[in-house]
């Protein structure tokens, strides 16, 4: 009976620990993890997300997949939406002060974090808070308080703010705070664990280090988790960059964005954001090495998967029929967007119009390389006019309008 517990627990570790960057601590992680297993024991972790911008993607939800994980084994989740840290923005990686957020703008964008987290977290283990329900009440006096507890000195080992005061760039007071309110966070909640991006070691370290100073409960182990590649499988996944899965993308372009990566990046995919088990995916890397799977219906198994996360089960498979309609029979979408364009109007506007691209420079450049189609037929003239009619626009493989021409 004790061989099984260890083994579960061990297998548990693995889990937990899979694809993860750093781990702080493991021993009291397996201390948690036995005191689930043998005496039924819960614990509390914690991640936070400041509601800087209203969508997430892919590369976010890597530390929610790893919080549902613990919960698979006895954790609950602390979700700390950070409305108060972001009235100050994290200076974590940037070269200059950031920009405070509104009020209404952290309302909204923590609004729609609420809505999306669940698709991916046990919503039973699971308690959103928001931190200006405890650190408004630090007041002046709790806040200089706390602050006594760092140098100066100390706050210049980070690397951002280590690299900004060498080159005189500004580095505002009110920056030096945040780490400290999020390490606050830590000893509010009494956190047994903390999870973050590699990129937040300086702020998760604070709060094992306030928690000691705080003498609280727990001195929290810390897990870091890597920053997700983007589609082009070298530069992080980023909206900026556009090489990213938004959660919020349409069932059938979140298909195909996972079908177009790399199969080498699909493994990093599966390790990172897939619900299957380390063995099942060994059993899929090693069937595919031995030629008896294929890597295209592995993918279109990660793809489907991650189409029915956050859009429900069999969204998965119907987008994976409409890709093959397209795509393998070459036939039009059975569904698309639908627009009235005027009997004259110039091809190119009509691509800016149906948002099939962003610009009529750039509706040129895609007719030029013979990537814009009238019905399924190419489009060679630029200055071509629109006539009256109904039609399928289309540019590349993946993006269609149709649209109704009608007289002036």
């Amino acid at each position: 009976m004790e061989e099984a517990i260890q083994k579960t627990i061990q297998e548990a570790l693995s889990e937990i620990k899979r694809g993860s960057f750093e781990l702080i601590d493991e021993p009291k992680i397996l201390k948690l993890l036995e005191d689930y297993f043998k005496l039924g024991k819960t614990y509390y972790i914690k991640a936070g997300f400041d509601p800087t911008a209203p969508d997430l993607h892919l590369g976010h939800t890597v530390l929610l997949q790893k919080l549902a994980t613990f919960q698979k084994y006895g954790a609950i989740v602390h979700f700390i939406i950070g409305d108060f840290t972001a009235s100050i923005g994290d200076p974590t990686g940037k070269n200059e002060t950031r920009k405070i957020l509104s009020a209404e703008q952290i309302k909204q964008n923590a609004k729609t974090y609420e809505e999306q987290v669940y698709k991916i977290l046990d919503k039973s283990k699971t308690i959103i808070k928001f931190n200006s329900d405890w650190l408004k009440e630090l007041g002046t006096a709790g806040l200089i308080s706390l602050a006594s507890n760092l140098t100066v000195a100390r706050m210049l080992e980070r690397d951002d703010f280590s690299k900004r005061y060498k080159s005189n760039s500004p580095i505002a007071i009110n920056e030096f705070l945040y780490p400290l309110l999020q390490g606050y966070d830590s000893v509010f909640l009494n956190s047994a664990v903390e999870l973050g991006g590699t990129d937040q070691r300086f702020n998760l370290l604070m709060g094992r280090q306030l928690q000691k100073i705080y003498n609280t409960e727990h001195e929290q182990a810390v897990l870091m988790v890597p920053i997700l590649e983007g589609l082009d499988g070298v530069k992080k996944m980023s909206k900026s960059l556009g090489n990213y899965i938004g959660v919020s993308d349409e069932a059938n372009d979140m298909f195909g964005k996972v079908l177009s990566i790399s199969d080498l990046l699909m493994w990093r995919y599966f390790e990172l954001l897939s619900t299957k088990s380390l063995k099942e995916i060994k059993e899929l890397n090693e069937g595919v090495k031995d030629l008896s799977l294929h890597p295209k219906d592995i993918k279109e198994s990660l793809a489907m998967e991650i189409v029915d996360r956050f859009h429900g089960n069999g969204a998965g498979q119907k987008a994976k029929e409409e890709f093959e309609r397209i795509f393998k029979n070459k036939e039009v979408p059975s569904q698309m967007d639908e627009f009235v364009l005027s009997e004259g109007m110039w091809i190119c506007q009509a691509l800016v119009d149906t948002k099939l691209v962003n610009s009529t420079s750039q509706a040129r450049r895609d007719i030029k390389a013979k990537a814009v189609k009238i019905n399924q037929e190419k489009v060679l003239d630029e200055q071509m006019k629109l006539v009256s009619g109904e039609y399928i626009l289309q540019k590349g493989k993946k993006s269609f309008a149709k649209i109704t021409v009608k007289g002036k």
